[in-house]
């Protein structure tokens, strides 16, 4: 089965529609699948939900979606830095669900292997709980979280064979895996593409199973938030 596509927008063919749920990877501007945001944007697709750690800036990453309103609901862990996310909850306009970073994580995992709950500690006795099921165990009380499957999983790699094969590189690999697994339909953009067999088998993150389509291009790798100290006289 061909997995490679010429770019971002053909890779995404026939996948998007109006009211979708899409799983993207990646943490604050790090591993971001940021050509496949740009594609999803020029489709034009509305009342999309997004499960994300967070939703960009105001102009890169998920926060070009939040620019155009094609975003109804994300469902996130932060969201502390994009000003338009934040004028659009507070102005009644975008649907939050908030989720504590490792519960966000567990669901997209507990999704892609089939897992349709699981119970945790996290958020018990604060808002994260209101609504959902509680059950005590050797004492301690849980609530119910469930699954995430997502209609689309779209994440960032590295490297990748032609099979799909993918290897993440360091912080990048940052909610990429259980956002890929977690996806009915997993597209992937990567640095560079190798052939069967390139890849040490001991490196590979995510099998090609999980991908059923990949493209390559250039990235701009910007940073978030940029430290710096005088420099001290000579």
């Amino acid at each position: 089965m061909k997995k490679v596509w010429p770019d971002a927008g053909a890779a995404l063919d026939g996948l998007l529609r109006d009211g979708m749920l899409i799983a993207a990877g990646g943490f604050g501007l790090c591993g971001i699948p940021e050509l496949l945001i740009a594609a999803i944007r020029d489709a034009g697709v509305k009342n999309l939900t997004v499960a994300s750690n967070n939703a960009g800036v105001d102009d890169f990453g998920l926060g070009v979606l939040l620019a155009t309103r094609q975003v109804r609901k994300m469902i996130s862990s932060y969201v502390g830095e994009n000003a338009e996310f934040m004028r659009q909850y507070l102005a009644g306009e975008l649907e939050l669900e908030f989720n504590p970073q490792g519960t966000l994580a567990e669901r997209m995992r507990a999704g892609g292997a089939g897992i349709p709950g699981f119970y945790t500690p996290t958020g018990v006795g604060t808002v994260i709980a209101e609504g959902k099921e509680v059950k005590t165990f050797d004492g301690r009380d849980y609530i119910l979280e469930r699954g995430i499957v997502a209609d689309l999983s779209i994440v960032k790699a590295w490297k990748a064979d032609t099979t799909g094969n993918l290897v993440f590189r360091k912080t990048a690999r940052n909610f990429n895996v259980p956002a890929a697994t977690c996806g009915r339909i997993c597209v992937a953009e990567v640095e560079e593409i190798v052939e069967p067999g390139q890849l040490d088998p001991d490196a590979i993150h995510l099998p090609g199973i999980y991908v059923h389509r990949i493209v390559q291009g250039a990235h701009e790798k910007r940073i978030e938030q940029r430290t710096t100290r005088k420099r001290e006289a000579a």
